[in-house]
């Protein structure tokens, strides 16, 4: 065989296979990912509804994310028997000539450098990819396990913690799939097309300019041997326990991932649910001619717009009579601990939180909790009616009773 056609063994058969399901379980984690991190975009709205719908779309993401998961194990096992039982060269760490290849890289494409760099079984391309993905495998799965377990979360840590977690979530999801788009498609699909990952070989063309290093040893037969049968079997017996006793907790670990909590809804007992405002008589149809009415201010609440007419005051929304369901019902799931508050008794509703009360008895102005909703994008926003009873509420002097 010439040297032109020769080629060089570089990935298993179950290396690629293992590489297929990390494209699919991070192409389908993007897919579904990236529309709930913009969901007001109306291409995510269009993919959302084209996968069946937010809820569909949720469950798909959690699936691949398991996937990716359970791969993570596996590959952790790989690891452990190629360094430890076949003695392996860690050639993925990084060392101080990936530095010095990066910047001779660098200078090279700038027309400076001398010229490619002679890298050895991975170059810093391939290395900086794959601890990347360590790091963002890492990252994700502590953000997304609060935001799969919130309440959980929120019962050790403060409740500031969820948003902090969606957020680097999604920065770190997006990072990831800019980093697949402007760094990986490049190096293996643009400036030459690799395809050693998926026929498992690479030409010596390839080799000589990407890891020229291994090739020579290869040609020198400078590579260090397998271990012996003997000795492959001693190690192998005690890898195999070892390996065996940390898959399962780990194992344990992701299924403990998985079913630790359900949702916010199943989690919470379900508050019994009563109309917390019925208007006290229904509104007059009007009459022809228009009989004589007291002019009323549009500002003026229901209250006060029955004080101007001299008539007493109808019975004020109180705490324990709507206002409390409520808060709990809207409020509750999210304030037991974030920023120290929580909406869930009359007490510490009108004590407030780290920063202050957000409840002003009489103030609806200096009412927090007022200009937050006023603002329309708090996740536990209330509709229009809800809010109406808050204010009139605040500006009764908030009764508990």
């Amino acid at each position: 065989m010439t040297q032109e056609k020769q080629t060089f063994p570089r990935f298993t058969l179950d290396r690629r296979v293992e590489h297929i399901l990390l494209i699919l379980s991070f192409t389908i984690l993007a897919l579904t990912g990236l529309p709930q991190k913009y969901p007001f975009s109306p291409v995510s709205k269009f993919m959302i509804d084209a996968m069946g719908g937010i809820e569909t779309v949720r469950i798909i993401h959690r699936v691949a994310a398991t996937t990716f998961l359970l791969e993570s194990i596996y590959h952790l096992v790989v690891i452990g028997y190629k360094l430890f039982v076949r003695r392996e060269q860690a050639s993925m760490l990084p060392g101080i000539k990936d530095l010095r290849d990066a910047i001779q890289v660098f200078l090279y494409n700038l027309g400076l450098g001398k010229g490619w760099p002679r890298m050895g079984r991975y170059n810093f391309i391939e290395k900086a990819e794959y601890w990347a993905l360590v790091w963002g495998l890492v990252v994700m799965a502590l953000t997304g396990f609060m935001l799969w377990n919130p309440i959980a979360t929120t019962n050790l840590l403060p409740g500031v913690i969820i948003p902090a977690a969606k957020a680097a979530h999604g920065g770190e999801a997006l990072l990831a799939v800019l980093a697949i788009i402007l760094w990986h498609f490049y190096h293996v699909h643009i400036r030459r097309w690799n395809m050693s990952m998926f026929n498992g070989h690479m030409s010596r063309e390839e080799m000589a300019e990407e890891h020229a290093l291994e090739l020579e040893d290869i040609e020198a037969g400078k590579l260090p041997p397998p271990p012996t049968e003997t000795e492959r079997r001693r190690r192998l017996a005690i890898f195999t326990p070892v390996a065996a006793v940390v898959s399962v907790l780990l194992l344990l670990g992701v299924y403990r991932f998985v079913t630790f909590e359900d949702t916010a809804i199943d989690t919470i007992v379900p508050i019994e649910q009563s109309n917390v405002f019925v208007p006290q008589t229904p509104t007059p149809l009007p009459t022809f001619p228009p009989t004589a009415t007291v002019e009323v201010l549009p500002t003026q609440l229901p209250a006060e717009q029955t004080a101007a007419a001299g008539q007493p005051a109808g019975p004020v929304l109180t705490w324990n009579t709507g206002i409390g369901d409520l808060m709990v019902d809207k409020c509750g799931a999210c304030h037991g601990t974030l920023g120290g508050l929580t909406l869930k008794t009359y007490d510490a509703a009108i004590a407030g939180g780290a920063h202050g009360p957000v409840i002003v008895p009489g103030d609806v102005p200096n009412s927090l909790l007022v200009t937050i909703q006023q603002l329309g994008k708090h996740p536990g926003q209330l509709d229009p009616q809800e809010l109406e009873q808050v204010i009139a509420w605040i500006q009764a002097g908030a009764p508990e009773e």
